[in-house]
């Protein structure tokens, strides 16, 4: 679904990323983990064509995403804020979304309703983007990111800023569209929640994979002892 081969991402002489090889399976869901500054966001960010690779490539379904746009028609993702429109209300905001791919305004209604327990529109429908709490907005990102219903969906710390109720939601939520299908690369500094959903975990270490292991009873345990050992 997704192939990594001898990529590289360097920044001056302060940072680099390199992966030798990477491949992510149809319907997996995936986990990646990592102190602040390893590079997650930057690995997330070549998957989706959002940075030039210094050197090697991503490709999704076999199509290089530097070199092609249509794995954007399946792709779903959500890194930050910056993927929303700051003077659009959240229904206009999924209403341009859902325009993109094909969706018209009853489909849009009926996606909210379905998951209004995560997001009430209704209570922010003359509300701005731009005034949004940190975690409505995280929501209004994920959302937007489901909606089209995609093959493959990529998010950064989407718990991030999300009250416990809304965090087990979407724990569910992945979960249930994992098992529809869709191909899953969520990362988290939350390693109960990677651990609990994940069925596979990557850990990156000052740019580079340092462990790639399928998610089973000791995983939480193990993921603690290697941060505690890393920040000794």
């Amino acid at each position: 679904m997704i192939e990594i081969s001898n990529l590289s991402k360097v920044y001056g002489k302060k940072f680099s990323l390199t992966i030798p090889t990477l491949a992510i399976n149809k319907n997996e869901l995936v986990g990646l983990v990592g102190n602040n500054g390893a590079g997650k966001t930057t690995l997330l960010s070549l998957m989706l064509d959002l940075i030039p690779a210094t050197n090697g490539f991503v490709k999704s379904k076999g199509m290089a995403v530097s070199k092609s746009e249509d794995w954007k028609n399946y792709t779903g993702s959500y890194l930050n804020e910056r993927f929303l429109i700051p003077y659009l209300t959240p229904t206009e905001f999924f209403e341009f979304i859902g325009g993109l791919h094909g969706k018209n305004a009853s489909d849009i209604a009926l996606f909210l309703k379905e998951n209004e327990a995560f997001f009430k529109e209704d209570a922010y429908d003359k509300t701005y983007i731009r005034d949004l709490s940190a975690g409505n907005k995280n929501k209004v990102g994920i959302l937007a990111a489901i909606l089209p219903k995609p093959e493959i969906l990529i998010l950064d710390e989407p718990f991030a800023n999300l009250d416990p109720s809304s965090q087990l939601w979407l724990k569910s939520k992945l979960k249930e569209l994992n098992n529809n299908g869709v191909t899953i690369v969520v990362s988290s500094h939350d390693l109960k929640h990677v651990t609990e959903i994940c069925s596979r975990i990557l850990i990156l270490d000052n740019g580079k994979l340092v462990k790639d292991i399928p998610t089973n009873s000791n995983s939480l345990k193990e993921l603690e002892n290697y941060f505690n050992v890393s920040s000794i």
